[in-house]
């Protein structure tokens, strides 16, 4: 902890403004003055931006500018207090998230879909972020499972390395998802193992375009055969890498299919406010035809305050993120979303080029724009202290321990930020050198990983973490 400079008090990094600013327990008697309360907003915006900023944060912030930003804050402002699903208010919602379907839809190949079966056109819906298009596309398979094959007991297979939100899903749903191994030397699953696994209750699988520990792509293309010679759905996230894959690919970079050209995937899920550059708070999933889609929907036509219905689990959503991704995505182009894909591939292959370098580093697997290494020699912990001193933030991984770095935007405007970053890391490396045989600190939150004993001890202090932070 550092210390308060308003109270000599240590402060709590994760309550950095306790102390600093009025604390509310209860709504005011008497309202605030505006401009007072912009001012101790923009006090903490500053700050804030000042973390990430400077491009030593990995992932996190998909920002492509001030500019940018400014620009979709406007059309935000326009359409702030519209509602998506008051369809017979605001018809611009649904006409703009229709674009945003289509326009996705194209650029992960939905085309490819149609040519091989003309009953196949892709379609979808928007959703609130990455997390909600995964649930609604494991909703959509449990219901249709049951309707279609009276499956009462569904299971979904998913690698290892999937997104926490799969399991999550499987919690919320009432799906077993199983697990599949994923090996070295690349922590890619194993299609054999996925395989081994199906059951007469199996209603999908799930492969990662790329997966978030490593940016890796699961290798699809025989998950997909997997998938048509069982007859099961096959869904492909690509909340990480739906937005940028298309455009590497198409700069030349050896890219292998991850999308509906591969005949057995069924849905996909892209996050438009990744690499789609647009305000956090948005997403797409798609389904290869209606069939699927209809399972997402919620109905109940006899409720008392009228027939009832909605696409997504969300209700209300404000039509100004809708607005401001449609903007985003007609303002960047196809061109601007390939000159975004190069500056960050220029960025990372610097960094995965010194990484490769570096005797005491191991990279996992072909990186593109999310280089994840480990390593035999020191202990990576141990790097990861180090680099926070520095000001870097990476994602650390765990069984293996490892640590990433996700290139976005941020990184591509700071020059020299891949030689600043391969210095400080060349650091690390020598420092966690000189610390062999302690533990860092890292390892304690980490350490107690991948044991039953453990693993309800991190449960325990993660539930009462969030209840730390919701607390005054």
């Amino acid at each position: 902890m550092t210390e308060n400079k308003t109270n000599t008090q240590p402060v709590d990094p994760l309550k950095p403004y306790k102390g600093r600013f009025k604390t509310y327990g209860r709504i005011p008697a008497e309202g605030r003055n505006r401009d007072d309360i912009f001012q101790e907003l923009s006090v903490m915006a500053e700050e804030e931006n000042a973390r990430w900023q400077n491009g030593r944060v990995s992932g996190t912030f998909y920002h492509a500018g001030e500019e940018h930003r400014a620009f979709l804050n406007r059309v935000f402002s326009l359409f702030s207090h519209e509602n998506t699903i008051q369809f017979d208010l605001c018809p611009s919602m649904f006409k703009l998230e229709s674009e945003i379907i289509a326009m996705t839809a194209k650029m992960l190949n939905g085309d490819a879909a149609a040519a091989r079966n003309p009953d196949d056109q892709v379609c979808g819906t928007v959703t609130s972020g990455g997390t909600e298009s995964i649930l609604m596309a494991m909703k959509a398979y449990r219901d249709w499972a049951r309707e279609e094959r009276g499956i009462a007991s569904p299971q979904i297979i998913m690698p290892h390395t999937a997104h926490p939100a799969f399991d999550k899903a499987g919690q919320y749903f009432g799906i077993e998802m199983v697990h599949a191994p994923v090996g070295e030397p690349d922590f890619r699953v194993d299609p054999q193992a996925v395989e081994d696994r199906i059951t007469d209750n199996t209603i999908a699988i799930v492969g990662s375009a790329g997966n978030y520990p490593y940016g890796l792509i699961d290798p699809l293309e025989q998950l997909s055969e997997i998938a048509m010679q069982h007859g099961i759905g096959m869904h492909v996230d690509g909340c990480l890498g739906g937005f940028i894959l298309p455009w590497i690919e198409k700069l030349g970079y050896t890219i292998p299919t991850f999308d509906f050209r591969l005949p057995g995937v069924t849905s996909m899920s892209a996050d438009t406010h990744k690499y789609g550059f647009a305000l956090k708070g948005t997403s797409v999933v798609l389904y290869r035809n209606n069939i699927f889609r209809r399972h997402q929907y919620f109905s109940l036509p006899d409720w008392p305050g009228g027939m009832y219905a909605s696409p997504t689990a969300s209700g209300s959503r404000s039509g100004g993120l809708t607005a401001a991704t449609w903007a985003s995505m007609l303002y960047l182009g196809e061109e601007g979303y390939r000159q975004a894909a190069k500056a960050i591939m220029d960025v990372a292959n610097a960094i995965k080029t010194g990484i490769a370098a570096m005797p005491e580093l191991t990279l996992i697997g072909d990186p593109t724009f999310v280089i994840s290494f480990r390593s035999e020699k020191v202990d990576v912990y141990h790097i990861n202290d180090y680099m926070k001193t520095k000001g870097w933030r990476f994602n650390v991984l765990q069984l293996p321990p490892a640590l990433h770095f996700c290139v976005t935007m941020p990184q591509t405007f700071t020059p020299g930020i891949a030689s600043q970053f391969l210095g400080d890391l060349k650091a690390g490396v020598d420092y966690a050198r000189s610390r062999e045989g302690t533990t860092a600190e890292t390892t304690a939150l980490y350490g107690m990983a991948g044991t039953v004993e453990g693993n309800r001890q991190m449960t325990e202090i993660m539930h009462g973490f969030f209840d730390y932070l919701y607390s005054l």
